[in-house]
């Protein structure tokens, strides 16, 4: 894993937003960008400012120990709202992007769309914990109630929205993760 990447899963992991960090560890926002992207490298005196931030050291940070993670917690998960789009996504597993499948919590407001996709590769799943959502799927538009789930190979043209009154909420999986 690079720099980068591994710094951008950190702060992930600590809910921060680039700008956050940048102001924690006296940065600019573009350089956290820069160097999530590995576009640029950080010195040494940087990547501890940037590590004490996660309360880690340099040597916790290149270690090649890898545990692997069998239960998640609460505290493991990520959450995005818009408030301008009705949408919150729980990403349910710390680092999910990285294996077969990722599973996500996704509460839609009424009159929210979670997503309008032209097809793209995998298949994605959802399982109606509450509400009513529809589900548009080559044109033919669906009602799944709570309680029923749908499948479909997204290499087709599909939609998940809310139109109701009510909030809707989705546990949805998708292979590869593509949220």
């Amino acid at each position: 894993m690079s720099i980068g990447e591994k710094i951008k899963n950190m702060r992930l992991t600590h809910s921060l937003t680039q700008e956050e960090l940048a102001d924690r560890c006296e940065l600019s926002k573009s350089f956290i960008s820069l160097l999530e992207r590995d576009l640029t490298s950080p010195s040494i005196a940087t990547l501890t400012d940037i590590l004490d931030v996660f309360n880690t050291s340099l040597e916790d940070f290149f270690s090649q120990k890898k545990t692997e993670q069998y239960v998640f917690t609460k505290e493991d998960v990520f959450v995005k709202e818009s408030d301008e789009d009705g949408v919150e996504i729980n990403w349910l597993v710390y680092n999910a992007q990285k294996n077969e499948m990722e599973p996500i919590l996704v509460k839609l407001q009424p009159d929210s769309v979670l997503f309008d996709e032209d097809a793209h590769h995998g298949e994605e799943f959802g399982y109606v914990m509450s509400g009513i959502v529809m589900v548009d799927i080559k044109g033919k538009t669906f009602k799944v109630k709570k309680g029923e789930s749908f499948y479909y190979k997204a290499d087709i043209p599909h939609k998940v929205y809310n139109d109701g009154k009510n909030v809707a909420t989705i546990l949805m999986v998708s292979s590869p993760p593509s949220f």
